[in-house]
C-alpha cells in the first residue's frame, strides 16, 4: 500500500510540475502583448488580471475534463481501490483544489514579473 502512496504522491508532483510549466511557458509567450498593453497605458493590476483569468480559463477546462475523465474510470478500477469508493468526491476536491492552486500560482508569478518588464524591452523581445 505504501508503494501506491509513492506512486500516487509522485503522480500528483509531476503533474503540479507539468501545470506550472505549460501556464508559465504560455504566460511568457504574451511577453509582447504584455508590453504592447503597458505602451498604451493599461495598468499593471488590469494586466495581472487579464492573464491570471486566461491562464485559470484554460486550468479550470482541464480540471473539469480530468475529473469527468477520473469519475468515468475510476468505475473501471473499482476492485483496486482501498478504503476509498469509486467517485469519492473528498479525494476529487483534495486532488483538484492542489492542481487549481498550483494552476493559479503558475500563472501569477509569470504574469507578475511580465507586468515588472519595461514595455520598450517586451516590444523588442522576439
Amino acid at each position: 500500500m505504501y508503494i501506491f502512496e509513492v506512486f500516487g504522491g509522485s503522480a500528483l508532483l509531476l503533474a503540479v510540475i507539468g501545470i506550472y510549466g505549460v501556464l508559465a511557458c504560455v504566460v511568457k509567450q504574451r511577453t509582447r502583448e504584455i508590453g504592447i498593453r503597458m505602451a498604451l497605458g493599461a495598468e499593471r493590476r488590469s494586466i495581472l488580471f487579464l492573464v491570471v483569468a486566461r491562464g485559470m480559463r484554460i486550468a479550470l477546462a482541464g480540471m473539469a475534463l480530468g475529473v469527468a475523465a477520473a469519475l468515468g474510470l475510476t468505475r473501471l478500477m473499482a476492485s483496486m481501490l482501498y478504503e476509498t469508493k469509486p467517485g469519492d468526491p473528498v479525494t476529487l476536491l483534495c486532488i483538484t483544489a492542489i492542481l487549481g492552486l498550483a494552476a493559479l500560482a503558475a500563472c501569477c508569478q509569470p504574469a507578475f514579473l511580465a507586468t515588472r518588464t519595461d514595455p520598450m524591452v517586451a516590444l523588442r523581445h522576439e
